[in-house]
Parts: structure tokens; C-alpha cells; sequence
């Protein structure tokens, strides 16, 4: 069992002397392995052009990261890559922000709204899942939904909640029969909206916005060119008045629910949207040079390759054409009225040819439930665009590390995930 001194208390021990940026933006990929972003740099190739051009990520890319979790399985979950992130210590996975003996471990948005810094988070998940929840919540389970939204209400600093923005899903977790927690941020004076439409309407901080029952909407089924990017530029222009700067966290939530669903397409959509985001927060560092930009994943998702079956290719074309998440088109050929239906509308979503047996395969599984459909048609994408699947859960492999902005240089090289967060946490004790 690997061991660590528990981080207990929202100050650091003063250590060496960093540039200090008055403000930091955090994203997450969850579940965005180094593999994800090859993959996205040859999706978005231009075939009239000799060379691969290169993408966001690949400008901003400074280094790697492990990610095992403070047990002996070297495969971390969401919940204890996000502590980890969070806070700059390990836990086990499940774990929110809590030690072995679930002792509450101090994230490094506490120690900002401590300091007078002003906090946001922003998730194309419920805002109450595992990643955003560890920056702003302690709970011995990740699955506790509810008591992590009651704490992000009950959970004060100098009589405040820690966020000031929250933006993303979860209307289900906090507006319950038991307790309506959106009314009582609203008498705490928080502006809110569950309208994606609406988000003019939202003015100033402390502002919550639930855009959804559960998750938002998966990218390539939303009929929006971009989910992320307007609710970042969003959260950037609430938190830009505050005087001491401040901590935002964006999460890119659902690559990681595609590399479960081993759905390259969905993957490359979410990866996309990610990308739009970033964008958001690179102009926005680039007009505010005292603010650092840091990028990272918690963990890989997948165990993706690209090139598959033993031939040396791997073509993001036939990823492309394809017009809707695995989930939507399993969901869409089993409301099919008939199998002429079904097979005429599997060439629409992804314009792939199948052969007799493989049509006839597709037909009788559509009679089968639903799951099943949907990892029958994620295989056929895969198999059409050799996209390789090792698991569908997570895997070891380290993930990348970008940065932009003021100090950026100090996320080169190789690093432990919990590295990135004391970094930023000595950022945040030392801004004055």
C-alpha cells in the first residue's frame, strides 16, 4: 500500500517561489488518452495538404502524467484521478476528495475561496459527477449524488458556497422531492437558468446554470456545432470581475463515456467540442496574460488504438460520415417500423456498406435490447475504420499534460498527476 501525508489543512506549506498567475483555468478531459488526441489531429487532416497539420492540442502540449490510484491496481477511476487533480494527493477510486479513512483532503478550490479568489466549474456532465464533485465536495462514494449536491449548498467558506459558477446538468440531483437546492441558491442570490438558450439571461456571479435532467446533451446528437466552447466563453465572462482572479475547472465529461461505449465517432465529436473549448480559453489567456491555461485527462478510457486487425491503416473518413452516437442509432433502428427500414437507415447515420451476414446480423440483434445493438454497431464502426478496443473501461497508460499562458514551462516533462495540482495550489496560496 503506497502511503502519503494527508493534506488536511486549505493552506500549503510555503515551498519554492513560482510565477504566479492571478488566474488559472483547469481542463479535464476525462478519459482523454494520448491516443484520443492522435487520433483527433488525423480526423481533422486536410486530405488537399502533404502534411498532417497539427491541432490545439498538439500546440500546447508540454508533457505527460501518471495516473494510479493509492491502491496496488495502477487503474484509477474518475473519482480518485479527479482527487488527485483536485487536491495533489491520491486516494482509492470512488473516493471524493477523501482519504482511506475518509478524512476530507482540502481542494484547491477551497484554498482559493479561502484567499478571496472566486471558484467555477463547468462539466458537459451532471455538475454533481465524479470530477467536478472533488473540487468542491467530500464523500466516501462518488455514487452519492444527492449528499454531494446538498454539500456543495451546505459546504461554507466565510458563509459562501466554494463554487460562484456551476454550469452543466443535473436538475435531477437539485431539484428533489426532498429538497430543492436551486431555490435555495437563489435565495443565496445565485442568477439561474435551464435553458441552453438562454444563457444571456445569466449576467453575474454567483450564477448556477442545470442545462439538463442528467448530462448534457453527447456532442455529435445535439445538433449544436459547439456544447462546451459558448458555456466556457460563459463561465470566463461571469468569473472575469472578480479582483483577486480565479480558479475555473471545465471538464470535457463524455470522452470518457464514449471510450466506455468504445464509439470512435462519438469520441471524435466530444474530442472536437473539447477542442472548441480550449480555443475559448486560449483567446481568453491571450488577453488576459496573467491567467494560466493547464489541459489534462484523469485517466484513458478504452485502451484505443488506432489501425486495427493487423492491417497498417486507419481511416477517420468512414469516421466522418457517421451522424450519430452509437446509443442514438441503436435507439433509432429499434423504433425502425421494419428491417427495410432498419438497414435503409443505418446507411444514412453512418454511410457504411455492410455484407449479407453482417446485415443479417445487425437485423437480429435489432430484435435483442438495446445494448447489445449498440455495441453491434460501435464494432462495425470500428471494424470499418480499423479503430482498435482493448476494454471498455479504463486503462494505466499515462495521459497527456498542456499548458498556456503565464508559467507554462513548468508542466514539461514527465509528472505525477498529483504534481499538477500542487503546482497550481502553491499558484493559488502565493497570488496576492
Amino acid at each position: 500500500m503506497r502511503r502519503h501525508m494527508l493534506y488536511l489543512s486549505l493552506l500549503l506549506t510555503p515551498g519554492i517561489v513560482l510565477a504566479t498567475p492571478k488566474n488559472i483555468i483547469y481542463m479535464i478531459g476525462d478519459g482523454m488518452g494520448p491516443a484520443y488526441l492522435s487520433a483527433y489531429r488525423y480526423f481533422n487532416d486536410d486530405k488537399t495538404t502533404s502534411e498532417v497539420e497539427n491541432t490545439i492540442f498538439d500546440a500546447l502540449w508540454q508533457g505527460m502524467a501518471s495516473t494510479y490510484p493509492d491502491d496496488d491496481t495502477y487503474v484509477t477511476d474518475s473519482a480518485a484521478g479527479a482527487t488527485a487533480l483536485a487536491t495533489g494527493f491520491k486516494s482509492y477510486n470512488g473516493a471524493i476528495s477523501v482519504n482511506r479513512q475518509h478524512i476530507p483532503i482540502g481542494t484547491m478550490m477551497q484554498l482559493a475561496k479561502k484567499l478571496g479568489k472566486a471558484n467555477g466549474i463547468l462539466a458537459s456532465s451532471q455538475i454533481n459527477h465524479a470530477t467536478p464533485a472533488s473540487f468542491l465536495a467530500h464523500n466516501k462514494s462518488r455514487r452519492n449524488y444527492d449528499e454531494i449536491a446538498d454539500m456543495y449548498l451546505d459546504y461554507r467558506i466565510d458563509g459562501k458556497p466554494v463554487a460562484d459558477v456551476m454550469i452543466g446538468g443535473g436538475t435531477k440531483y437539485f431539484v428533489r422531492e426532498d429538497r430543492n437546492l436551486v431555490n435555495e441558491f437563489k435565495q443565496l442570490g445565485y442568477q439561474y437558468t435551464d435553458d441552453y438558450t438562454q444563457l444571456d439571461s445569466i449576467t453575474t456571479a454567483p450564477a448556477m446554470m442545470l442545462l439538463a435532467e442528467t448530462a448534457l446533451p453527447a456532442k455529435l446528437n445535439s445538433g449544436f456545432d459547439a456544447m462546451l466552447a459558448p458555456l466556457t466563453e460563459k463561465a470566463l465572462q461571469l468569473l472575469t470581475p472578480a479582483k483577486k482572479g480565479f480558479v475555473l475547472m471545465v471538464e470535457g465529461s463524455q470522452i470518457d463515456w464514449c471510450g466506455h461505449d468504445n464509439d470512435i465517432a462519438c469520441a471524435m465529436a466530444e474530442m472536437d467540442d473539447f477542442a472548441k473549448a480550449i480555443a475559448v480559453a486560449k483567446a481568453y489567456v491571450d488577453k488576459h496574460p496573467d491567467t494560466l491555461l493547464v489541459i489534462t485527462a484523469d485517466h484513458e478510457t478504452g485502451g484505443m488504438s488506432l489501425g486495427a486487425a493487423g492491417e497498417y491503416q486507419w481511416l477517420p473518413d468512414v469516421v466522418r460520415k457517421v451522424k450519430a452516437t452509437g446509443r442514438s442509432i441503436a435507439e433509432q433502428l429499434q423504433q425502425a417500423k421494419s428491417d427495410t427500414e432498419a438497414l435503409a437507415l443505418w446507411r444514412t447515420l453512418t454511410s457504411i456498406s455492410l455484407t449479407e451476414e453482417e446485415q443479417a446480423t445487425l437485423l437480429a440483434t435489432r430484435q435483442q435490447d438495446e445494448t447489445k445493438l449498440r455495441k453491434l454497431s460501435n464494432q462495425l464502426v470500428a471494424k470499418y475504420s480499423y479503430t482498435g478496443w482493448t476494454t471498455g473501461g479504463h486503462t494505466a497508460i499515462d495521459v497527456a499534460v498542456l499548458a498556456y499562458g503565464k508559467d507554462a514551462k513548468a508542466f514539461a516533462g514527465f509528472q505525477d498527476n498529483t504534481d499538477i495540482a500542487k503546482k497550481l495550489m502553491q499558484y493559488i496560496q502565493q497570488t496576492k
